[in-house]
């Protein structure tokens, strides 16, 4: 290909510009500022707002810096950088059909490459608009139109003479549907579908529903009713095709190309009578629209849409059909919106079995009888965020893939069972055996007594909450609903937050912890479900929706809950009483396998005065209850499944505490190989210090780090016990020794 002819007079000025400089070398500097010298290509600039002077001024300050060349009468010679210049244009110039290399080529072949100033100077002008501006350069110099124009806009005249050219650019769904699995289920909304399309006017359905609820899937299943001729005979005959707005936009370089090829469709279309499928169909508000204001495609198919001759079945999610098409106004009401809901469960499985004979064909596995049934019921139960039947879709097809890759699972036959569903839930979604297994009688007949193991003196609040949740393991409790939303009152360092710890490692969940302290102002409530639109952190999301959403199965522990600006009871109780919660972006959060744990020292410093006749001789529970309800509004007791009173710490639970954090740390002192022995004085020593009904269990641990601990570590780090040993711990006069 050779160069234009003012191109030709560009290039024999770069090389006077590198000849008069002394330089070695031809570089793309120097074709940049032979460029630069072209009054249209600074018109061209210019109208990229771009100083070509400036441009200029750079250009000659970094050749200036140049090492120039020894021999005065030596011809410089092209470097590796103008040749990958020139590799480049001729590319540009080819893809674009150009009938020679023009200054729009060269300049597309300085901005294509990598570690030259040229592409650095030229790039950082236009950054950007890169494309703009290659087309400016086209339009300036108007001499050098590229020979195959017409081909680029896609109307060549092969095309207009090809009635049928416009197939290439679409899918043929009416013939791919003749190999896919029939559609179960969804004859109303096929029935409705068929009923818009057979209008005189406005005779364009919309589907709408969430992403993976098969709405791709009832547009074959229509191709298939069509194809069996089991329509009215207004249909019959009739061929759906997909168009894909990214295919149409592909490729197209030039003003009109996006256009061209959108209306070529519509008219073959017309002419066919053939119904257009449009997936995404928001995506055509705003697409292919310039910075000009042209029209986009949905302003292109309006008078597609109006005139009736030719049908459009277009899909999106609500998400989008709000952010997007419910504003406009005047191609809403060319579509028949028909909403898409979520099938149950029953049809889901009925959906899947359906699709059973090719998956396990592909896969070459077989689907255990009730391993359908237990993926579909375990997707709608574990996988909150998604929609059936894609998720229980999703969840047997990766068990099969498991089992084919895996084949030194295979016993006999290559089945999907149960077990293997549960094996993909736990390595994709993090969830603990404990929680998947069925019948988990084991687990939870020993609940109870596990718990007090741990948490002493609290007999009663421990069997509430044992009560609680096995009342929603058996299934006895409400549906939607948390499996437990319980209210925990006590004075300080009595275990209730310990007890919330102890539940969720012997359910083998995690524990979500929230401290209210940090929600006191209203501001900070937000951000629980997330900042509204317009303040700082709207795209960050929910602390509480996300941390659910991540994990769906947890023990859910808001601490010291009276603490917390009044506004977070107003989303507690959406939580408690439906089990969802809407973060600011509208996704809703599935709070069903929640149990959600509220602590609260409400009331706690009237418990005491119960005892010398607070109340008229009321107990210290009842005291405690009588605050807690001056405290927290009646809708918010009143959805709670049980409020749990804690008791004041006696000394006997006092010594039981003392005991387990004494051998806390022993076994922290078995890393150094260190044990002891303590005698009774210096038990009821620790005991009597550490033992008071004000602060609970923590003061022990201060007592413990305050008196104990301190004796231990000198030893360790300088005295007897550096290389480990066995010391007995005395008191004498109320002081702690250690006897070696």
């Amino acid at each position: 290909m050779e160069n234009s002819k003012s191109m030709e007079r560009v290039l024999q000025l770069a090389v006077n510009i590198a000849n008069n400089m002394r330089h070695e070398y031809i570089m793309p500097e120097h074709l940049l500022m032979a460029l630069l010298k072209q009054d249209d290509y600074q018109t061209a600039l210019s109208r990229c707002d771009v100083d070509a002077m400036e441009l200029m001024n750079e250009v000659t300050e970094w050749l200036g810096k140049q090492e120039q060349r020894a021999d005065l009468f030596a011809m410089p010679m092209p470097s590796a950088q103008f040749s990958d210049t020139l590799r480049h244009a001729l590319r540009y110039a080819v893809e674009g059909h150009y009938a020679s290399l023009t200054e729009t080529a060269y300049s597309a072949g300085i901005l294509s490459l990598e570690e030259s100033q040229a592409a650095y100077i030229l790039g950082s002008a236009v950054e950007g608009d890169e494309k703009f501006f290659l087309d400016t350069l086209e339009i300036v110099f108007c001499d050098e139109t590229p020979a195959d124009y017409s081909s680029i806009n896609g109307s060549p005249k092969q095309q207009e003479k090809d009635a049928k050219s416009w197939l290439s650019l679409v899918a043929d769904i009416s013939e791919q549907a003749k190999t896919h699995t029939p559609i179960i289920g969804r004859e109303k909304e096929l029935s409705r579908t068929i009923e818009i399309l057979c209008r005189m006017e406005k005779n364009n359905p919309l589907h709408v529903g969430d992403p993976g609820v098969g709405k791709t899937a009832i547009i074959y299943g229509l191709a298939n009713m069509i194809n069996n001729g089991r329509v009215p005979e207004r249909l019959l005959n009739k061929k759906i095709y997909g168009i894909n707005l990214s295919r149409l936009l592909a490729g197209a370089q030039y003003r009109g190309d996006f256009e061209k090829r959108l209306t070529t469709v519509l008219d073959g279309a017309m002419e066919s009578g053939a119904i257009l499928y449009i997936d995404e169909i928001h995506n055509i508000m705003g697409a292919g629209k310039g910075g000009d204001g042209g029209p986009d495609a949905s302003n292109i198919m309006k008078p597609y849409l109006e005139s009736g001759k030719v049908h459009f079945i277009g899909a999106t999610t609500h998400e989008e059909y709000n952010r997007k098409m419910a504003k406009d106004r005047a191609i809403m009401r060319r579509f028949q919106m028909i909403d898409i809901k979520e099938p149950s469960v029953e049809e889901t499985i009925q959906i899947i079995k359906g699709l059973q004979p090719s998956l396990q064909k592909f896969h070459n596995v077989i689907y255990h009888k009730d391993a359908i049934d237990y993926a579909v019921r375990a997707s709608q139960k574990h996988i909150s965020d998604r929609r059936l039947p894609d998720k229980a879709i999703d969840l047997i097809d990766e068990a099969g893939a498991y089992l084919e890759v895996h084949k030194d699972l295979m016993v006999s036959k290559p089945y999907v069972t149960k077990a293997l569903i549960n094996e993909i839930l736990m390595k994709n979604l993090k969830i603990e055996a404990n929680v998947l297994k069925e019948n988990n009688n084991s687990v939870l007949s020993c609940l109870g007594n596990n718990i007090k193991d741990r948490i002493f003196g609290q007999d009663n609040a421990v069997e509430k909450v044992t009560e609680a949740i096995l009342m929603a393991k058996a299934g006895l409790s409400e549906d939607d609903k948390p499996l437990a939303s319980l209210l925990f009152v006590g004075p300080t360092g009595v275990g209730k937050t310990e007890i919330a710890k102890v539940l969720a490692k012997e359910l083998g969940v995690e524990l979500v912890r929230f401290d209210m302290s940090e929600y006191t102002e209203k501001h900070t409530v937000a951000k629980l479900i997330g900042s509204p639109a317009g303040y700082v952190g709207y795209d960050d999301g929910g602390l509480l929706t996300d941390a659910v959403r991540n994990t769906p199965n947890c023990v859910l522990l808001l601490d010291e809950i009276e603490k917390a600006h009044s506004d977070i009871y107003n989303i507690l109780l959406q939580i408690m009483d439906y089990a969802t919660l809407t973060d600011n972006h509208g996704r809703k959060t599935d709070f069903r396998n929640v149990i959600l744990i509220m602590t609260s020292n409400a009331g706690a410093q009237y418990a005491a005065q119960a005892s010398i006749g607070f109340g008229g001789g009321v107990s210290r529970g009842e005291a405690m209850m009588k605050q807690v309800k001056k405290t927290f509004k009646p809708e918010f007791i009143n959805r709670l499944t049980d409020i749990v009173v804690f008791s004041e710490m006696d000394e006997n639970m006092a010594a039981q505490i003392l005991r387990k954090k004494l051998c806390e740390l022993e076994a922290k002192l078995q890393q150094r190989k260190v044990s002891f022995e303590m005698t009774d004085e210096a038990f009821s020593s620790l005991l009597k210090k550490g033992f008071t009904k004000e602060y609970g269990a923590r003061e022990m641990d201060r007592v413990i780090a305050r008196e104990l601990k301190p004796l231990f570590m000198k030893e360790i780090l300088f005295g007897k016990l550096r290389k480990g040993g066995s010391v007995t711990v005395e008191s004498a006069d109320g002081i702690l020794k250690l006897l070696f």
